[in-house]
């Protein structure tokens, strides 16, 4: 939050949208002197019991005093702020400084009483736990650092609220009543209570819009065709087991029903709740049946109609008044410009979207922000899932289309529990909270697959979506994803590979890989693909051409039961003359091996087999064929090896062989999985943040503090740079100025030889390539002779810069720089330095604050990390001097907001510690942390 100017100054930072404990919504705003009568009605509306627990005493009515007392504030010393839903109060909180002695105060006074008020309908929806989070982050804006609360025993709903918040609190009993003090400073429980909080209501949103009890669609036209009728007959045709409604206003009186479905005008006019709208109607009627649905109690929207932000500047602006005026009402919204939601639930089954086939139900969730490629994995998945792997299909799926609202954020709280879904694939064109996503991705990565392909790559955010800019380039956001265990992937192809062998296959123990086949050039071309994706292959087993499918099973039970092996790839290609009796037997002849020992993932890569992907999928059921009662969602294609459809049901939770068509598919998804079980392995164990006694934190503040007093961002002065970091152990090797030969020998002089000459100009630094170095300078001759070629070379010392530094140990150059980005927040970053490491983009990068396992992981995950391990007979780096750098790096930014930008560049690590050689630091007011803040959803 900022600091408003004035102190009378209505606080307009302060309004925000926030998701509840049941998942509808609420806005929380100051209270102004216009709420009068919205505060008076609102208290005619809270019970007895409720008005005794907050006045300890009968207060029927509120009085003029109190109703001008509640609603005249100075948004400093006295706050008042309202939870509202539809315009109307649902709950108060306000704050009154006080002193020492409890009588009204200003500042420097740092302590408040609070009370609250919850209408009695919306108790226990977690209002006033929301409406804590805001007013203690309004009173730490205001420098109050302590709240104080007087409750009455019986209380017990209040008293949870301050005792389930998670701050360091003290209670005491006097005069009947219980007195509650705590200090309103975020400790670990408290941001764990907030982020349990917000992940519960998040969740929970999704849920009600995923799991409807009644759907209406508002625009099922009276003719075939268009885009709502196709919902409606989608919905209908699904089996959705809820109530469904049709709405259309220009229906003719006396008509009830729409192709068998019962049909209104208007919302307004369904005798019963709807729990979810699907909104198909032109842009510009949108807002009127936004409107009916929120005054009909509808809680969440599906809207597919387009016209809004991805249309220019007028539809943006459309876009924010739709979401403001659905907040209004508690509602979320998925869309606009959405394609729809599916949910494969035989509870449920419902296809609100315009895929006129609902998918096979399976394990895996399905997010993706664009309409188009929403068909494509729909599609992709109805062939591949069945056909290739059994009946790997999908639990959920949702496009979000412009993500207004409902993101894939929101998504992830909800596929963290589901206990339909299994593994979670996304296809996201942007990302509009990183700093968020990556705290969701790290906690669901930890339970289930996170499969993420990641489109606009190259160019801006599609325009649509609303996103907060980022300073990070895309390689760097997809680095700090994989530090969060998302798999990455750069297709949907690869996106359906990864994901098909994830759902129903065993996380691998390792990179050794067992090959067999019955071709050998197939079994060479494997071999390679696993070197290439640095997995540790055992050379091909070739079972010859005349393999039987006894021999296949024979080698494949030898190959799960070697405990030298973690994962099996089986090539296979047809014999000549062989049909569907023989492919029927080698899949049954694998799925047989693979029963009897599961602790393995066992791939397929076939070679235009025309019946192998169709028998691995039914060799494990006698089921009846399915082909009839699942048809092809999207219009029929050539059947490929790929695309063959399932001919049978395999049992729930059997692992089903995931088959591919080139080896280097196959491989690459397996190398992904290999990858991602280690990352598990490793998150079991994550580290820790280590503390350093030579720390001086406080020092580095005060400093600090001096340093900001002097404007609102600066690059700190060479001599501040050393003195900051040397408070946090960091000891800079101070380079003196020489703007003339004979300030250069006097350096020397006060440094000791030898020492190294530098031009520092901005096209120069740090470019030894380029001739504007000169080291081992053993003498003041040698110096001097030096100043005259660089000034010969380079111009004069006005433009060269230049500079005396005492000798380094030699050693291997590095660079570490630190920096928060507004989007992603503060991040660490290590490579070599050169140009080379500049030009192959070889850098490596971690989220502050890092672990002493972070550390030594981000040192060796460059791709030039050999030259820091003896390369070619090259004497070791110190690599534990290194870590410890990057560690207290991470600790100075991470202790400090201020510190928004950090370089060592260059640092030598010798065999025996290291050198910073140069450093420079920038200041800046501590940027905005909405992870630490209180929970709102993106201001609109």
């Amino acid at each position: 939050m900022q600091t408003s100017p004035d102190r009378h100054e209505y606080p307009a930072h302060w309004e925000a949208d926030v998701v509840l404990r049941d998942g509808g919504t609420a806005r929380i705003r100051p209270i102004t002197v216009d709420d009068a009568e919205r505060l008076v009605s609102f208290y005619e509306q809270v019970s007895d019991e409720s008005k005794y627990y907050r006045f300890f005493a009968p207060y029927p009515r509120l009085s003029a005093k109190d109703v001008h007392r509640f609603t005249h504030h100075d948004f400093v010393d006295r706050v008042g702020l309202a939870a509202t839903v539809g315009g109307e109060f649902i709950a108060t909180v306000r704050y009154d400084r006080i002193g020492a002695d409890g009588t009204p105060a200003s500042a420097p006074a740092d302590e408040a009483e609070v009370a609250f008020l919850v209408q009695d309908a919306h108790q226990g929806r977690g209002v006033a736990s929301a409406l804590l989070e805001h007013i203690a982050a309004v009173a730490r804006e205001r420098g109050i650092r302590r709240f104080a609360a007087e409750v009455l025993p019986a209380n017990n709903k209040m008293i949870k609220v301050f005792t389930d918040a998670g701050y360091t609190q003290k209670r005491s009993f006097e005069d009947g009543v219980v007195r509650l003090e705590f200090d309103l400073e975020p400790t670990d429980r408290s941001l764990a209570v907030q982020y349990a909080r917000e992940h519960r209501a998040e969740a929970r949103s999704v849920q009600r819009l995923l799991a409807p009890g009644s759907v209406a669609v508002i625009g099922a036209g009276r003719t075939q065709g268009g885009v709502g009728r196709s919902v409606l007959g989608n919905i209908r045709d699904a089996g959705y087991t809820g109530r469904l409604y049709a709405v259309n206003r220009a229906l003719p009186e006396g008509q009830k029903e729409l192709d068998g479905v019962p049909a209104h005008r208007s919302v307004r006019d369904i005798d019963g709740p709807v729990d979810l709208a699907v909104v198909a109607v032109p842009a510009e009627h949108v807002p009127e049946v936004v409107t009916e649905c929120g005054e009909h109690g509808v809680q969440g929207l599906v809207v597919v109609s387009a016209g809004y932000a991805e249309s220019g500047t007028e539809g943006r602006e459309r876009q924010r008044a739709l979401v403001r005026q659905a907040r209004t009402y508690g509602m979320r919204i998925i869309g606009p410009n959405a394609f729809g939601i599916i949910n494969t639930s035989p509870r449920i089954r419902l296809n609100a979207s315009l895929a006129p086939e609902t998918p096979r139900p399976g394990r895996i969730g399905l997010f993706a922000q664009s309409g188009a490629i929403g068909i494509a994995l729909l599609s992709r998945l109805h062939r591949r899932g069945g056909g290739v792997t059994g009946v790997t299909g999908v639990s959920t799926f949702v496009s979000s289309g412009n993500r207004a609202d409902v993101s894939g954020n929101d998504v992830l709280q909800y596929w963290y529990e589901d206990p339909d879904t299994d593994v979670v694939l996304m296809y996201l064109e942007s990302i509009g909270n990183p700093r968020k996503f990556t705290r969701l991705a790290r906690r669901t990565a930890a339970a289930k697959p996170l499969v993420v392909v990641q489109g606009a790559r190259h160019a801006a955010a599609p325009q649509g979506h609303a996103v907060r800019a980022t300073r990070l380039p895309h390689a760097t956001v997809s680095a700090l994803l994989r530090q969060a265990g998302v798999i990455r992937v750069d297709t949907i192809t690869e996106l359906v590979d990864a994901g098909l062998l994830l759902a129903r296959q065993p996380l691998p123990a390792g990179p050794r890989v067992a090959i067999l086949g019955n071709s050998e050039s197939l079994g060479l071309l494997t071999y390679d693909a696993c070197l290439a994706e640095g997995l540790r292959p055992h050379p091909p087993q070739d079972l010859t051409t005349a393999a039987s499918a006894a021999d296949f099973h024979a080698a494949l039970s030898r190959a799960l039961a070697d405990d030298r092996c973690d994962a099996v790839v089986v090539t296979a290609i047809p014999a000549v003359g062989e049909g569907s009796v023989a492919d029927a037997a080698l899949a049954d002849a694998l799925r047989s091996a693979v029963a009897a020992a599961p602790a393995k993932p066992v791939l397929v890569v076939h070679v235009e087999l025309g019946g192998l992907a169709e028998a691995l999928s039914a060799a494990a059921s006698t089921a009846p064929q399915a082909e009839a009662d699942h048809p092809p969602h999207i219009a029929p294609r050539p059947a490929s090896t790929e695309d063959r459809l399932p001919t049978a049901e395999a049992p729930e939770g059997e692992h089903l062989i995931p088959a591919y068509p080139a080896a280097e598919r196959a491989v690459r998804a397996l190398g992904q999985a290999v990858t991602y079980a280690q990352w598990r392995r490793d998150a079991a164990d994550p580290g820790k943040v280590p503390e350093y006694e030579d720390i001086d934190q406080k020092g580095a503040a005060t400093l600090i503090d001096g340093l900001l007093a002097r404007g609102q961002g600066l690059t700190l002065g060479a001599d501040e740079t050393c003195d900051l970091l040397g408070d946090y152990g960091i000891q800079v090797h101070r380079a003196l100025p020489a703007p003339t030969p004979g300030a250069a020998a006097e350096a020397a002089r006060a440094l000791g030889y030898p020492v190294a000459l530098k031009a520092t100009a901005p096209h120069l630094r740090h470019r030894a390539d380029l001739g504007g170095v000169r080291l081992d300078l053993a003498d003041e001759d040698q110096l001097l002779r030096s100043y005259t070629e660089l000034t010969e070379l380079f111009g004069v010392p006005e433009e060269l810069r230049p500079v005396v530094q005492r000798m380094a140990p030699r050693g291997v150059d590095v660079v570490v720089r630190a920096v928060i980005d507004p989007a992603a927040g503060a991040v660490l970053s290590f490579g070599l330095a050169g140009a080379a490491s500049q030009l192959l983009g070889d850098t490596a990068h971690r989220l502050i604050p890092v672990t002493d396992k972070e550390a030594t992981s981000l040192v060796r995950s460059i791709r030039t990390a050999p030259l820091l391990f003896g390369w070619r007979g090259s004497a070791p780096a110190d690599t534990r001097a290194l870590e410890e750098l990057l560690l207290r790096v991470s600790r100075l930014v991470d202790d400090h907001p201020e510190v928004v930008a950090v370089t060592l560049e260059p640092v030598v690590v010798a065999s025996h510690g290291l050198s910073v050689l140069g450093a420079s630091v920038r200041l800046a007011p501590p940027p905005a942390r909405d992870d630490l803040g209180p929970r709102t959803l993106p201001a609109y």
